[in-house]
């Protein structure tokens, strides 16, 4: 009996040991794990969740909840104008939805700027800011552009004319910004054909200067970069400067200076004689 009592102590012993052994090396994992996961956060930083599309939408589709998930992003890389509550992103007392401003991405993030208010329908007029106006520009294979430029793009506009001294091309308007080519204001929808319109957002000094200039001359448009700084130099090539002609200035004539003559006068009865004398200062 004592025998049995002892095999049952040993074992019970070691049981306990095993389970403290297992418990330790449980511990010693889930510290770890804890370790890794507050190093990962300080990397990574702050996480939000933010809503994002579950299905892609192209120019002017309405969203509605079916099509919208929730994802989680670095705080520290959020775009401007997210939306982390759906009561913002769809008002309670909205009647009718938003809709896209340009196409969308599945797991794109959603902001403000890709979506129109609740009932505003996506026409062009949603991609003009407050003070700006839209107008068209004839664009051809000689444009520069014609087959290359797309909404959201920037161009600089030259205009080549006639000017008093000849022939002129001048930079007018810097960094311009597209949102219409032809008929289409969604950049996904390009077209393998020229260009014949563009239609740009500007104030409406600029507006003025862009219509004089389509009947005063001929336009040419190059693609820069968004967020181009406007350049105040003024950017102007005639023929003279395009091929390196230096214009010839006529000297100028300097007429010899006569000599200084001066003379002394004497009266000989009713006549006056005039003789040359070396001049004195």
């Amino acid at each position: 009996m004592r025998a049995i009592f002892g095999l049952v102590l040993i074992i019970g012993v070691a049981l306990a040991g095993f389970a403290v052994y297992m418990a330790q090396a449980y511990i010693g994992q889930s510290e770890q794990r804890l370790n890794a996961a507050l190093k990962q956060q300080e990397i990574t930083g702050r996480l939000i969740e933010v809503y994002a599309l579950s299905k892609p939408l192209k120019y002017g589709d309405p969203l509605d909840k079916a099509n919208i998930r929730k994802i989680w992003i670095q705080e520290k890389f959020a775009p401007a104008g997210i939306y982390t509550d759906e009561a913002v992103l769809f008002p309670p007392e909205a009647t009718r939805p938003r809709f896209a401003r340009r196409s969308i991405e599945v797991n794109e993030v959603l902001v403000a700027s890709r979506l129109t208010e609740p009932g505003q329908v996506a026409a062009l007029t949603s991609k003009l800011e407050p003070g700006e106006s839209a107008i068209q520009i004839q664009v051809s294979t000689n444009s520069g552009i014609a087959s290359f430029v797309m909404p959201d793009d920037f161009i600089d506009i030259y205009w080549t004319g006639q000017t008093g001294e000849g022939e002129v091309t001048r930079l007018i308007e810097n960094a311009v910004r597209v949102i219409a080519v032809d008929q289409s204001s969604d950049l996904t929808q390009r077209s393998d054909s020229t260009a014949r319109t563009v239609t740009v957002a500007a104030t409406k000094e600029v507006v003025a200067r862009l219509t004089q200039a389509q009947a005063s001359g001929r336009l040419a448009m190059s693609l820069v970069q968004a967020g181009s700084i406007a350049s105040s130099e003024l950017i102007e090539i005639d023929r003279n400067k395009l091929l390196g002609i230096e214009e010839k200035i006529p000297e100028a004539v300097v007429e010899a200076a006569a000599p200084e003559v001066c003379t002394i006068r004497t009266r000989k009865g009713s006549e006056i004689i005039e003789t040359p004398i070396a001049c004195t200062n």
